[in-house]
């Protein structure tokens, strides 16, 4: 029998989505948050996602600094796999923050250009605790 998730966790996921690319990727996210660090096939069986699109969206992620990985060493034969864990909310906060300041200081400036205007500067108010 399958689990459901529960309403929180499908909150808690739009909220992510709405700071990533798409919704498998905030189910690794999530999952990643909760378990603290994970292999590839953890997270498969915990998000019910294909294999590989976790495989694929892991490595992007990854490339995009939304998560870690460290190598985990075995004595069997093969690939040594990876341990998964996901920056922190806050730090993902910061990142979203920086691509609207661009955007919005982008927008600013077309017209500031157009009229001969000096060049404007949007930055938002950044109080959290991490850098």
């Amino acid at each position: 029998m399958k689990k459901a998730r529960s309403p929180i966790d499908k909150n808690i996921e739009t909220a992510v989505h709405e700071l990533l690319d798409s919704r498998a990727e905030s189910r690794i996210y999530v999952y990643l948050l909760r378990k603290n660090r994970a292999r590839s096939d953890e997270i498969i069986r915990g998000t019910k996602l294909h294999p590989s699109t976790v495989r694929e969206l892991l490595s992007k992620m990854y490339n995009n600094k939304i998560i870690f990985r460290e190598k985990i060493k075995t004595d069997s034969i093969g690939k040594n796999p990876y341990l998964y864990s996901a920056v922190s909310p806050m730090r993902l906060l910061q990142r979203r923050v920086k691509i609207i300041e661009s955007r919005l200081n982008t927008i600013a400036n077309l017209t500031g250009k157009q009229n001969g205007n000096k060049y404007v500067q949007i930055m938002l108010d950044n109080q959290g605790d991490e850098p």
